[in-house]
């Protein structure tokens, strides 16, 4: 709430919230349920900054109606703001997703939409997983790592080259539900994921994100900054995957 406070003190909040109303019902012991686990990378702090902006902004983005060209890019950026209490530096992807309830297809920095999901078999041999690390990760000491890594020429090659090729090749191929392009590319961005966000994966997964990418009965990707938390998986094969990534766990996300 003071950092709030201190933003809306200055004129500098951009979600333009019901100070005084929030402040009431914080005194009469207002609080936020949520079943997301907090340090996972599965958006616990996107979840209550929507929730507070869904309640408390005055003039919040009408979703009954046609959003404007320029809406999402201000929503991200008033989120974002809020969302920087949590991390220290925030897209503001993960409320604004929350907020909408759609994914986001970002083309550029100001170029924002949303996405429909391709449709799925229900009962599909593939899948896209959750793998529990079993401990929370922590943002910030992630996003240090990785902006001080931005200052090595090599390793912002490696993001405008190589990740960001495979990455937006995922991304299509997942929207077009084009399996096999997917997992041509999610193979190569689990392999420049390991060699270059290895700080960021835990220890324990160094070897089985490998056997993924040696076996390709599965490719794992990071959750939000990783550190800990969930690690996202992807398959072709779910019962291939659970045999390899025994005794783990995998809660299923979509099956297709």
């Amino acid at each position: 709430m003071d950092y709030l406070q201190g933003l809306a003190y200055n004129g500098e909040l951009k979600a333009q919230l019901d100070m005084p109303r929030l402040q009431r019902d914080l005194s009469e012991g207002l609080f936020f349920e949520s079943s997301i686990p907090q340090g996972y990378g599965v958006g616990s702090s996107g979840a209550l900054v929507a929730a507070l902006y869904a309640e408390y902004a005055q003039q919040p983005l009408d979703l009954s109606q046609p959003i404007p060209a320029n809406g999402i890019s201000q929503l991200k950026e008033a989120l974002g703001q809020m969302e920087c209490y949590f991390h220290g530096k925030s897209s503001g992807i993960d409320p604004t997703i929350c907020y909408l309830q759609l994914p986001l297809l970002i083309r550029s920095k100001d170029d924002l939409g949303t996405v429909d999901l391709p449709l799925t078999e229900a009962q599909g041999k593939g899948a896209i997983f959750l793998l529990n690390s079993g401990n929370p990760g922590e943002t910030q000491p992630m996003v240090n790592i990785f902006m001080e890594k931005l200052k090595e020429e090599g390793f912002r090659k490696v993001m405008s080259g190589q990740f960001k090729k495979y990455n937006d090749a995922c991304v299509q191929a997942f929207l077009l539900g084009d399996w096999d392009p997917l997992f041509t590319n999610l193979k190569g961005l689990s392999r420049v994921a390991l060699e270059h966000f290895s700080p960021m994966i835990p220890s324990a997964f160094h070897a089985l994100w490998q056997k993924g990418i040696d076996s390709n009965a599965y490719y794992l990707k990071l959750c939000g900054s990783g550190g800990g938390g969930y690690i996202l998986g992807f398959t072709k094969d779910l019962d291939a995957a659970k045999a390899e990534l025994a005794p783990h766990q995998l809660d299923v996300v979509l099956r297709f």
